[in-house]
């Protein structure tokens, strides 16, 4: 890989170990996906969750916090993914004390480095959005897939060692989406129905998400009237990457690479594939459970908008949860700060719910809580969750956020 003078000093150890350690490990990630060289980034975003990490992770986080200031300081503007831990909360989900521990070694660390504890997976809806042609170190996938596609910005999927990395350094090795050439549509999906709620247009980027199937896939959507806003892109994007691994999508006369089809594609070589509202029946009934016992209802991945937490409240003022179902609603701590002030906190929790901030629930110990509270049915409008959740031992049921809530007051999916 081509380096600069200051590339090359940062890798010679001259600007300190954690900047050497940074530049080595990404002239191994850019080797691999041939990189010819670097692109400064303005921005990072790590995500760094303590499940994931344990403790070997988080000691590597602290070893770098132990050098000097001038050379753990991270040289650009670096924030972080939802963390594990609500410490209002731990307690009431019986997470552990071990658990909270663990999260604040590694918060600690973190803000020795100087990175933002803004804890969030949208923050591009709450804290420096990016622009169009603005390179970024992005780690969480959705986070990546709204900015890449309603955004016009340029990262890809990076994982925790190589976020950290472009934070320390400034630096991306410039390949994927970092390159014009690799933004260009190669499927094309016209849909014949308009999506009516998040969940539909969650349901509708799982499917493409599905079909598309690689990293290295860029899906066009045509035929989409609705105007959508930005929860609508972002339960979308969620739910492509998470089905796909899908990093950008453009959908015609709305994202800003997208004016019109041809402007990301060749229509004439470019077959469209057609997604009927069969699909969207069938997506939804992948998720049964009409009828059962209802233990848990989670809105969360992505964290709730202010906009949400208001739909949330309105629905729950005046009811109370079944006694035997929790509700739970995930927020950023910027959005819950808001809420509160707005009194959106209040009114959800005197149903019974729970508003927790700055953590994911899938990120969360997800299995150590739902054996410790005896969850096993959990019900959500969030497709990405849905896909997610069953892998730590829950039963998923899919629907609207409106029959979500009614479910939790009856205590049974209805």
């Amino acid at each position: 890989m081509i380096l600069n003078a200051e590339e090359q000093a940062m890798l010679n150890g001259e600007l300190g170990e954690p900047r050497r350690w940074a530049m080595e490990h990404m002239m191994r990630v850019g080797r691999f996906f041939d990189a010819p060289d670097f692109v400064e980034v303005t921005q990072a975003h790590i995500m760094a969750d303590t499940e994931s990490l344990g403790e070997a992770g988080v000691d590597f986080l602290e070893r770098i916090a132990a050098h000097p200031l001038d050379e753990r300081q991270v040289r650009i503007p670096m924030i972080t993914d939802p963390r594990g831990i609500d410490f209002c909360h731990y307690k009431r989900l019986k997470q552990t004390d071990l658990m909270a521990s663990l999260e604040q070694r590694a918060i600690d660390a973190f803000e020795a480095m100087g990175i933002l504890m803004t804890n969030t997976c949208i923050n591009y809806q709450t804290i420096m959005p990016p622009v169009r042609g603005e390179h970024l170190a992005f780690g969480d996938t959705g986070v990546v897939i709204y900015c890449n596609s309603v955004l016009g910005a340029y990262s890809n999927f990076e994982g925790g060692p190589s976020s950290l990395a472009a934070g320390l350094t400034g630096r991306a090795p410039r390949y994927g989406l970092h390159l014009d050439q690799n933004r260009w549509a190669t499927r094309r999906f016209r849909v014949d129905w308009e999506p009516r709620s998040l969940s539909d247009w969650g349901a509708l980027g799982g499917i493409i998400g599905a079909r598309s199937g690689s990293y290295w896939e860029v899906p066009v959507i045509e035929g989409i009237t609705t105007q959508p806003g930005s929860d609508e892109m972002k339960h979308m994007g969620a739910a492509m990457a998470s089905f796909g691994s899908v990093p950008l999508f453009h959908l015609v006369g709305i994202t800003p690479e997208a004016p019109t089809l041809e402007a990301v594609c060749d229509p004439y070589t470019l077959p469209a594939e057609v997604i009927e509202a069969a699909e969207l029946d069938a997506f939804y009934a992948r998720y049964g459970g009409k009828g059962e016992k209802l233990d848990v209802v989670v809105f969360s991945a992505p964290q709730l908008s202010l906009l949400e937490m208001q739909s949330l409240a309105e629905l729950l003022d005046g009811n109370k949860l079944h006694p035997h179902t929790s509700l739970l609603a995930v927020t950023s701590p910027v959005v819950a700060a808001d809420a509160r002030r707005m009194g959106l906190v209040e009114r959800i929790e005197g149903s019974g719910a729970l508003v927790l901030e700055g953590m994911c629930f899938y990120q969360s110990y997800a299995r150590e809580m739902g054996v410790a509270n005896g969850w096993k049915r959990l019900m959500t409008n969030s497709v990405k969750l849905a896909n997610i959740i069953g892998g730590y031992g829950y039963e998923p049921t899919l629907s609207n956020m409106e029959n979500c809530v009614a479910s939790a007051i009856a205590g049974e999916i209805v």
